[in-house]
């Protein structure tokens, strides 16, 4: 059963909140909230690259051997490996400091450059997780409100070609954090 309030749509792009692991979804591209080192680690980033498989392993170390670490709220895509995914777009979130060291700017930076990035490959579906808010520690519902109103404000001003958005959520907790962000849009 969906949740009342899960769905908007902002100019032809329909966004969704859902609660799923991203890893499972046929999308064209899913976001990776990435480290700098772009080799994996824990959380959605760990999961990633381990229902990718060693090709998008191999094509991260084959990035940052060309540009050095990733800087955050900068993205880079790779293939898909093994993913129902056909491409990740990585992008690396802010550590969370207190809010006063740019974090607002660097998260919703990691927004607009992956969809800036999938606009560029034409692509039409997308997954994003929550980024920052797991090891680097961004409260969720303020992290909501940075990824929404960035999506938001990125799909009203642009042509995009994307046709859905969705937010893949790890538990009913960021869901509701979510959910009580898109509404205030």
């Amino acid at each position: 059963m969906e949740t009342p309030g899960t769905e908007k749509r902002f100019g032809n792009t329909r966004v969704k909140l859902e609660l799923t692991d991203i890893t499972t979804l046929s999308v064209d591209a899913i976001v990776n909230a990435a480290n700098s080192s772009l080799l994996g680690g824990g959380g959605v980033d760990g999961a990633i690259h381990r229902a990718g498989g060693p090709t998008v392993l191999a094509e991260c170390k084959r990035i940052v051997a060309e540009i050095g670490k990733l800087e955050p709220g900068r993205a880079v895509m790779t293939t898909g490996g093994n993913l129902p995914a056909g491409r990740v777009i990585h992008t690396v979130g802010p550590i969370w400091r207190g809010g006063r060291q740019g974090e607002t700017e660097t998260l919703a930076a990691c927004y607009r450059e992956s969809l800036a990035l999938a606009d560029r490959e034409k692509l039409h579906s997308l997954a994003f997780p929550s980024i920052s808010t797991g090891a680097y520690g961004y409260p969720v519902a303020q992290a909501a409100e940075v990824a929404l109103g960035a999506v938001k404000d990125y799909l009203e001003s642009e042509r995009s070609g994307l046709q859905s958005i969705l937010f893949a959520l790890f538990s009913p907790a960021d869901l509701e954090a979510y959910r009580q962000a898109l509404q205030k849009l």
